[in-house]
């Protein structure tokens, strides 16, 4: 008997998002293969991809890839419907469901989600009659369990599992850099999830590669703990460590780095504490690395006209890295969601005279609104 739903299922699942590439910028099939029969071949089964992804040529990959060359009941297969991306109205948002069946050829999906709900999109699902429409999928079993992927605030999310209790399962961006980023919040919306009793895939587990590579002083405390572990691996295992995960996704780009991620998810052991206190050192390190050198303390906001989460607004910017454009945007407005934002700056001053560090807060601002606005 389960504890949670997914409790059983292997925890890394293969994320068709970054496929390998041949020179002409097509997917690489038969490369896509080899690492198929590899990650089969370990015992994993979950497979993840996206109408939206590669214009499509995801899906069909995982068609010529995994549907053709494997029985159907060996492996289970999650897609997404992006009623937003791809969509003009109901019609045509409906009818990603079908092509995705089409593309795949896989009759029916063991995992179907509404696609990136966000604050700027998540009405549309209801204008187009979405929740229903998948619903009525799984009543047929062409949908075994459906959910959503989520990139908002933790009170959009508690709002929409009030909303959709009967969902199976979410989509969370969680990873040991975001684990309590203002602009992700990925602990929080974890436990929201928790509490609503609803289990979870993880994507983003090493933000995009960004932790695969990360600065110096995180690479220097992973080699410190475990010369031969590679970064992603501190980054899956973290994930894959927590409570009420089914499984965690990981956007493989060739074959190298998914034998990489079977040496250590092919027989899945759990973090110790000793391990946990290591990525605990490594969050203080990301933390403490700062372009803007603010402390957090909330002095500034206690007084702000506009109520500017300025704090916030600086770990977003300081988050920025090498992570693309879009990321920063997104988590800009999750961190001033409901709040102002950084071009609505009266210029008043309050802020610097209450900064203990002396910051130049204003022009910080306008550096932020011309980022992420």
């Amino acid at each position: 008997m389960e504890k949670y739903f997914g409790e059983s299922t292997p925890k890394l699942g293969f994320g068709l998002m970054r496929l390998p590439k041949l020179p002409d910028g097509k997917i690489d099939v038969e490369q896509v293969k080899k690492m198929v029969d590899l990650f089969m071949e370990a015992g994993l089964t979950y497979f993840d991809t996206a109408y939206v992804y590669d214009g499509g040529e995801s899906e069909k990959a995982a068609k010529l890839a995994l549907v053709d060359r494997y029985p159907r009941e060996s492996y289970t297969l999650c897609t997404k419907l992006c009623a937003w991306m791809g969509a003009e109205d109901e019609e045509s948002a409906k009818q990603q469901f079908y092509t995705s069946l089409e593309r795949t050829g896989a009759g029916y999906f063991d995992y179907y989600l509404l696609h990136a709900l966000q604050r700027n999109n998540y009405k549309v699902y209801d204008k187009y009659h979405i929740w229903d429409f998948v619903k009525e999928q799984k009543e047929k079993g062409l949908i075994r369990h459906y959910g959503f992927s989520f990139h908002a605030d933790p009170d959009l999310l508690e709002e929409l599992l009030n909303d959709h209790p009967d969902v199976d399962f979410v989509q969370l961006q969680i990873n040991y850099a975001d684990w309590e980023n203002p602009g992700v919040q990925s602990r929080k919306c974890l436990e929201i999830c928790k509490k609503h009793g609803k289990s979870v895939t993880v994507m983003e587990p090493v933000k995009g590669g960004a932790l695969a590579n990360p600065i110096p002083s995180v690479q220097k405390i992973f080699k410190d703990a475990d010369p031969d572990a590679s970064f992603a691996s501190w980054a899956i295992r973290f994930v894959a460590s927590q409570d009420n995960i089914i499984t965690v996704l990981s956007g493989m780009s060739d074959i190298e780095q998914m034998k990489d991620n079977l040496s250590y998810m092919k027989d899945f052991k759990p973090m110790t504490e000793a391990e946990l206190e290591v990525i605990h050192r490594a969050q203080d390190a990301l933390n403490a690395d700062k372009s803007i050198p603010c402390t957090g303390c909330h002095y500034c906001t206690a007084g702000c006209p506009m109520n500017i989460p300025i704090p916030e607004i600086f770990s977003v910017k300081n988050r920025q890295g090498n992570q693309p454009a879009f990321r920063g945007v997104r988590e800009y407005t999750i961190a001033t969601q409901g709040r102002g934002k950084a071009s609505e700056c009266l210029q008043c001053g309050q802020c610097e005279n209450a900064c203990p560090q002396h910051l130049p807060i204003i022009q910080y601002l306008k550096q932020c609104a011309a980022d992420f606005e």
